[in-house]
Order: C-alpha cells, then sequence, then structure tokens
C-alpha cells in the first residue's frame, strides 16, 4: 500500500492503532449485486461471464487514481478467490487488496473503534454527497 499511516498514541503514550490521512478514504466495496449482476455462490459459472457495471468502474478506477484505497470485500468463497481475480483483471478494476467469505445475509451493523461510513447501493455509482441521516449509537 502506497499510503502512509499516521501513527497515534492514546493518553499513555502507548501506541494504538495507526489511521489513514484525512483525505485518503479506505473503501470496502462488495462485488455481486455492487459492481456487477447479483451472483449467488450457488451460481459460480456466472462469475466468468457477468459483465461489471460500467459506472462502477469508472468510478472505482477514478477513486484509486485518486490515491484512494479500494478493497472488494466479497461473500464469494476462497474457492472463488482465482475466478474472482481474473475477472476484476479482466475488466481493468484497479484495486489493492480482496476479501473473502465476508458473512452473506446483509443487514450488516459493523463496530469498530475506527470511524466507519456505510454507503448502502442503490443502482448507479458516482460520487458521494454528504446527507444528514439518523444512525444508531451505543448509549453513553
Amino acid at each position: 500500500m502506497a499510503q502512509e499511516l499516521n501513527e497515534l498514541h492514546d493518553a499513555d503514550g502507548n501506541l494504538i492503532s495507526p489511521i489513514l490521512p484525512d483525505h485518503v478514504k479506505n473503501y470496502l466495496i462488495d462485488i455481486d449485486g455492487t459492481i456487477t449482476e447479483d451472483v449467488p455462490n450457488e451460481e459460480p459459472e456466472r462469475m466468468v461471464t457477468c459483465e461489471p457495471f460500467p459506472d462502477a468502474l469508472a468510478t472505482l478506477n477514478k477513486w484509486f487514481d485518486e490515491g484512494h484505497i479500494i478493497t472488494f470485500f466479497t461473500s464469494r468463497t476462497e474457492a472463488h478467490r482465482e475466478v474472482t481475480e481474473a475477472w476484476l483483471d479482466k475488466h481493468g478494476f484497479k484495486y489493492h487488496g480482496l476479501l473473502m467469505g465476508k458473512p452473506r445475509g446483509g443487514n450488516y451493523h459493523w463496530i469498530d473503534n475506527h470511524m466507519v461510513r456505510a454507503t448502502r447501493y442503490k443502482g448507479k455509482f458516482t460520487d458521494l454527497t454528504e446527507e444528514v441521516k439518523t444512525i444508531q449509537v451505543f448509549e453513553k
């Protein structure tokens, strides 16, 4: 990864998890139903023939070129890694990483000690805009 991480310390001076610079986003992007048609693991033959959504390819490669981190995070299994990497490369997706085995079923709720932003894909990849929404947080 070409990006440098900013070193952080807690109140006692101990190292804690580093973070990317503020201007760099760390995108985790689903594959099936997000950058191509929704292909279930039970039909792996379709993973070879499905076509990318053109707006996804253009937008993600633009974000990569702007210096953001692109990692695909998919419910495809390790058995699908080779076909998935070949498909991403064939279609020209630029990316830094591929994480296999995301839990299936949706309704994701990500809990982390770092800032997390979630954007639900609804049929079109564009640059992101800001909106105020209601979110769930831990009690104080």
